[in-house]
């Protein structure tokens, strides 16, 4: 019996330790995988649905809004320096090249009739646009208007079965809502970015003469501009327009003009060709320390009137330097920004109530706006 015990033994070890030989070097020949140490079983996730989400994915609202997102291309022609001809010219500068200049941006297709949302500055100056959706079909476009104040231009193309991007509520967005931006950064092809909002209502910034931007940290980069701000349901919150950067490239901190501001230039122009603004004709300031002091204010809130333009609006209604304007229309102003922008809101031809110091003294004047004037072209 204990022969038969041994011999037992013996041959389940050598089995064994054939076994283990056999599932190390050679596994396929017993039909199971290698695994770490020959104990390590390996769980592989069952397949997802064809077409399901991703937990947290902003896949649906990006799909919603990159179709009417576009590319533009801009081209400038060369222009020819008047001394070019001179020999003289020549020989210390060289040849002159000739050849256009190449501009890149995007925009936001907002009606099936092909206009397009983008940025004053992505036109401004060019002989031809070319728009590219993104289904690779192309078209020239032509500019319907322009609103240099607040860097927003209208395109329209002509072409069927346009993707439309849904409008969004700007003025509901607060900080620490996720966005997305959408564009052709360095015209690598349209590219979605994500972030959120880092602040609102910005201004002050020496970007534009009305700055009400969207701060966002999504990253924004040039070829961006003109492009689409959306939320996470893929509706347009704004345009992007500007990025702070010492290099030129994304640090975080990115502005997009409000999809309220971008609505009203579009009604405007598309209705009237042109966005009319209030305007009275002074010179405001910031009420610091210093100017209360030369001007003998007491009052710490408000805007103070420094110059006014003779025969204006504000100079017919009996406005005079040294008064603080503290309320248009019923609204509080606290600064020149908001002044500017409450002043621009006003009716022109239309009377708006002004409250005022003067002298330290409270005073009411009815106000008739005018039609703010457009800003002057420089000559090239």
């Amino acid at each position: 019996m204990k022969r038969l015990w041994l011999l037992f033994s013996q041959t389940t070890t050598i089995v064994l330790a054939a076994y283990f030989v056999v599932a190390t070097l050679k596994p396929q020949w017993i039909g199971h995988s290698p695994s770490v140490a020959g104990a390590v079983a390996l769980i592989e996730a069952a397949p997802a649905p064809v077409g399901a989400t991703p937990a947290g994915s902003f896949r649906s609202a990006a799909q919603k809004a990159s179709a009417a997102v576009v590319s533009i291309n801009t081209s400038k022609a060369a222009r020819r320096n008047p001394n070019s001809n001179d020999p003289w010219f020549r020989f210390f500068f060289g040849e002159q090249g000739n050849e256009p200049q190449a501009g890149l941006g995007s925009g936001v297709i907002v009606s099936t009739s092909g206009y397009i949302l983008t940025n004053n500055h992505v036109i401004d100056g060019a002989d031809e646009i070319e728009v590219v959706l993104n289904d690779s079909r192309s078209a020239r476009a032509k500019v319907i208007g322009t609103d240099p104040d607040t860097d927003l231009a209208i395109l329209k193309i002509e072409m069927d079965k346009l993707p439309v991007i849904v409008l969004g509520n700007s003025d509901s967005a607060q900080v620490g809502d996720q966005v997305l931006a959408i564009g052709n950064p360095f015209g690598v092809g349209q590219t979605v970015t994500s972030g959120i909002v880092s602040a609102m209502g910005r201004n002050q910034l020496g970007i534009n003469t009305f700055e009400n931007f969207i701060q966002t940290d999504a990253a924004i980069n040039p070829g961006n501009s003109g492009g689409a701000l959306v939320d996470t349901n893929g509706n347009l919150l704004g345009i992007n327009t500007a990025i702070y950067s010492r290099s030129g490239g994304n640090m975080g901190i990115g502005f997009a003009i409000p999809v309220s501001t971008a609505k009203q230039v579009l009604e405007g122009i598309v209705k009237d060709g042109q966005i009319t603004r209030g305007w009275i004709g002074v010179e405001p300031n910031d009420l610091s320390a210093e100017l209360a002091d030369t001007f003998d204010v007491k009052t710490r809130q408000g805007v103070i009137i420094t110059g006014v333009l003779q025969n204006g609006p504000a100079a017919l209604a009996g406005i005079r330097p040294g008064d603080v304007i503290v309320r248009i229309a019923g609204q509080p102003v606290t600064d020149v920004t908001q002044l500017l922008s409450q002043v621009a809101a006003l009716k022109p031809g239309s009377s708006a109530r002004f409250s005022m110091e003067r002298k330290n003294q409270p005073m009411e004047l009815n106000v008739t706006p005018g039609v703010r004037p457009r800003p002057r072209v420089a000559s090239k």
